[in-house]
């Protein structure tokens, strides 16, 4: 049994909860029972009528998400209904004994990718109330991207009376010295494998180890004590005492922890200060990956606007910027223009090229795009748009007749932390921790009411 000064140090020091995570038991079908995470391949429905054609009547993970290519077709009625279904499976999987409770325990988790590269992570909760999304945070637990409060509430609707959390959110670390997950993964032979097996729609195989060795919490919790210490982290990023120590960075999603924060401010209102310490709802369940973490890549998430006029979305983009005093051109072909700011490539069904941006007023050329998109969309309201993983894709969408899509160059991941502490969060959909099919599986569950 762990001692309870240690779970308690980890809870006011690091706003870290293990006290419980829900596994499936195991007669259940691995392979079935876990799925991607919710918000991919929104513009690809064809992929989740496959996996609901392989789910079949199996218990599986499908059931108790909504899938975004869904969102934005179904009626009122359709999602009411939808999320009622939700929420009577949860409550059927808890009522039929269909999960494992694991007390006091992290998972290691162990994901092989189709070309045989490892990605590594902690399975943990951590405390919302240590978290902030708002602009400017100086938050221990901190988004790495703008958060859209728009798209909050009917992620909202379905967590707020939901029995279970089922996440795909990834947080990342900036253990440059690789002090806190990979002396646990160097082990991992030693612990009792929990799962292992292939994942559906040629996705790699995961493995996960359960670690409640009072000894090794207790390590695992000093090297996150001096990840976190002040002045370490003070010098590490060369900063003063007017920036807030940032330990955890929200790498995948972002939303989806918002809606648990925002849930939580919810529940807060109607709560003791007693109920307020230790009720479940105050954590979420999240995977911890090293940034530095050799099988994690950034890519760019990349863009595709539909129903849209082509020439118009052109001037409207170089009458934009030149109206903010910066040098803006269209260049057609595939040959990428030599400009010292941004050339940002883009294809639709009659030609290719860049737009060009010189002296740009965003540090990064999705900034530059991103903020330009915002004001058309707004100004066009018969024009959709979706952010989209893998060139391959974008291009097929951009091709077709009256879209367009734009490519987006990648981010360096060891800037990520500097860049988050220094300027705040970066525009939306920056980047993506890998391509659609490498994104994190709903797998692990637990209470939050």
């Amino acid at each position: 049994m762990i001692k309870a000064s240690l779970i308690k140090k980890m809870k006011n020091e690091l706003g870290i909860d293990i006290s419980s995570i829900l596994l499936p038991i195991n007669k259940i079908d691995m392979q079935r029972w876990a799925v991607v995470a919710c918000d991919q391949y929104t513009s690809e429905p064809e992929y989740w009528k496959d996996v609901e054609s392989f789910v079949g009547e199996s218990p599986s993970t499908l059931r108790l998400i909504f899938p975004e290519a869904f969102l934005e077709n179904e009626t009122e009625e359709q999602k009411n209904d939808r999320i009622k279904r939700i929420y009577d499976s949860m409550t059927s999987y808890l009522n039929n004994n269909l999960f494992y409770e694991h007390e006091y325990t992290i998972i290691l988790v162990e994901r092989t990718f189709e070309n045989g590269v490892k990605r590594r992570g902690l399975m943990m909760a951590l405390d919302l109330d240590r978290y902030d999304f708002s602009k400017g945070s100086q938050s221990l637990i901190r988004a790495t991207e703008g958060t859209i409060i728009d798209r909050l509430p009917p992620r909202i609707r379905i967590r707020e009376n939901a029995p279970l959390e089922i996440p795909h959110i990834m947080v990342l670390i900036d253990d440059a010295d690789k002090t806190v997950i990979e002396p646990l993964t160097a082990k991992r032979e030693s612990f009792e494998e929990v799962y292992s097996f292939d994942l559906m729609k040629n996705s790699g195989s995961i493995k996960g180890w359960k670690i409640n060795d009072e000894s090794l919490i207790e390590e695992l919790a000093a090297s996150f004590i001096k990840l976190a210490d002040r002045e370490n982290f003070k010098s590490r990023y060369n900063v003063n005492d007017d920036y807030g120590v940032l330990l955890f960075a929200v790498g995948d999603g972002n939303h989806s922890l918002a809606t648990a924060k925002a849930c939580w401010e919810n529940l807060k209102k109607t709560m003791s200060e007693d109920e307020l310490k230790n009720h479940p709802a105050r954590y979420a369940l999240v995977e911890i990956v090293n940034v530095h973490d050799s099988g994690l890549v950034f890519e760019p998430i990349h863009r595709v606007v539909f129903n849209v006029d082509h020439k118009h979305l052109f001037d409207s983009f170089i009458s934009y910027y030149k109206n903010q005093g910066c040098n803006v051109d269209i260049t057609y072909g595939s040959e990428k223009p030599n400009t010292p700011g941004h050339a940002i490539k883009f294809v639709n069904s009659d030609r290719e090229g860049y737009l060009t941006v010189e002296c740009p007023l965003y540090n990064l050329d999705v900034g530059t795009l991103q903020n330009f998109l915002d004001h058309y969309l707004k100004n066009n309201s018969q024009i959709g748009i979706d952010y989209v993983h893998g060139e391959d894709v974008t291009e097929k969408l951009g091709k077709q007749p009256g879209n367009i899509g734009f490519f987006l160059s990648p981010m360096d991941k060891n800037e990520l932390f500097r860049t988050v502490i220094l300027d705040g969060a970066l525009p939306r959909k920056t980047f993506s921790m890998g391509e659609a099919s490498e994104k994190r599986f709903y797998l692990e569950a637990r209470k939050i009411k």
